[in-house]
């Protein structure tokens, strides 16, 4: 890695989180320099605009998340046990240090679906690409015969981001996780019903 490649890289990680907090809107030069120690001209160096950034930031917590989930989701072969990886991780958000700000998809969402299109479109690929895996883990537990032959790959996977992504904002909301952890507990008794 080159040291510009260094250096983008480190500007990404450091903004990342404030992105994810703030969000796009929220987040200013200052925000930029403060989390990174460099100047707007180093920052400006590496990125073409705050979009750029924006952008970058965006994919580097969606990633995160997802890396994530996957770790915890390859611990097991069972189709079910995989899907129950949702709520256990989610349960626990609030106290996952890079998952605290909420997340991404969410955050992201919520403040660019009118305002920034370049933004709402990286989150709409990121659903659709979380969407996609959850279907997979489904089709893949009824081929191997661990869950039921009669369950829609796409509404389960509607439903858990569903849950998952209402009770987040609650949590958010109201600082407490109270309604995340009945949501968590709910969803963890529509997956063991997909058992065969």
């Amino acid at each position: 890695m080159s040291k510009a490649e260094r250096t983008k890289q480190f500007i990404i990680e450091k903004t990342a989180p404030v992105f994810n907090e703030k969000g796009f809107s929220g987040t200013s030069l200052t925000d930029l320099t403060k989390a990174t120690g460099l100047t707007k001209g180093s920052i400006y160096g590496n990125f073409e605009n705050k979009d750029e950034v924006a952008l970058a930031a965006f994919d580097y917590n969606f990633n995160r998340v997802t890396n994530y989930i996957k770790e915890q989701i390859l611990k097991t072969d069972n189709s079910i046990e995989r899907l129950l990886v949702y709520p256990k991780v989610y349960r626990n958000f609030l106290v996952i240090p890079f998952l605290k700000p909420g997340c991404p998809i969410l955050n992201t969402s919520t403040e660019a679906d009118d305002t920034h299109p370049q933004l709402k479109e990286r989150a709409t690929k990121a659903l659709l690409f979380w969407k996609t895996s959850i279907e997979n883990q489904i089709k893949r537990g009824i081929e191997r015969e661990e869950i039921k032959a009669e369950t829609n790959p796409s509404e389960v996977a509607i439903i858990l981001i569903s849950l998952i992504e209402g009770s987040i904002m609650q949590a958010k909301v109201t600082g407490r996780g109270t309604e995340l952890k009945v949501a968590m507990s709910y969803l963890e008794k529509i997956i063991q019903n997909l058992k065969t």
